[in-house]
């Protein structure tokens, strides 16, 4: 069986995803790992960036958007200086609001996975497999505390994210090579 033209053009285009998103995976991954306080620093500077670009955006429609309200157009002016702010904050500190952020990451996970294992808990009767639902509250729980009460496991969680990335990435790139070929056979 032959595959047309469109159908050949859509696996290529899924194989060229697959392979740019698991090379970006990888790369990411080895920067973690390599300069893990580095590569925090420029996530952090790229946030910052971001955070200046959407407040000059915010305050240019709160000034030059007619259509809207006082009140509106005012909110959107306080809300872009304080974007701006953010950002140059930010960047003229970047080690400390590196910290700082790991340190937020830290605290919103923990409280996130210490929520997942009450609601897993909750779910308790829906449950196909109770003892693996127990299990999993137990462990989302407990690892959700241990986050918030040692914020130091957070540079943990990032070397997770690093190794993470980086088995992903291959696996990425590996499906790259190989999707589409079962439909040309």
């Amino acid at each position: 069986m032959s595959l047309d033209s469109s159908t050949r053009s859509a696996v290529t285009a899924i194989r060229a995803a697959l392979g740019v998103s698991g090379a970006l995976s990888l790369i990411v991954g080895i920067l973690i790992l390599v300069w893990p306080g580095r590569t925090a620093a420029v996530a952090v500077a790229i946030l910052a960036i971001y955070a200046i670009i959407a407040g000059i955006v915010y305050a240019g429609l709160g000034i030059f958007s007619k259509g809207m309200k006082a009140w509106s157009r005012i909110g959107h002016i306080v809300l872009g200086l304080l974007f701006v702010a953010a950002g140059i904050i930010a960047l003229a500190n970047l080690a400390a609001a590196t910290a700082s952020f790991a340190l937020f990451l830290g605290i919103l996970i923990g409280i996130l996975w210490i929520v997942e294992g009450i609601v897993a808990l909750s779910t308790l009767g829906e449950a196909g497999s109770r003892g693996w639902t127990i299990f999993f509250a137990i462990i989302s729980i407990l690892a959700g505390i241990v986050l918030l009460f040692s914020p130091y496991y957070v540079a943990l969680l990032w070397l997770f994210i690093g190794i993470s990335l980086i088995v992903l990435g291959i696996f990425q790139i590996i499906r790259a090579f190989t999707f589409g070929r079962t439909a040309r056979a």
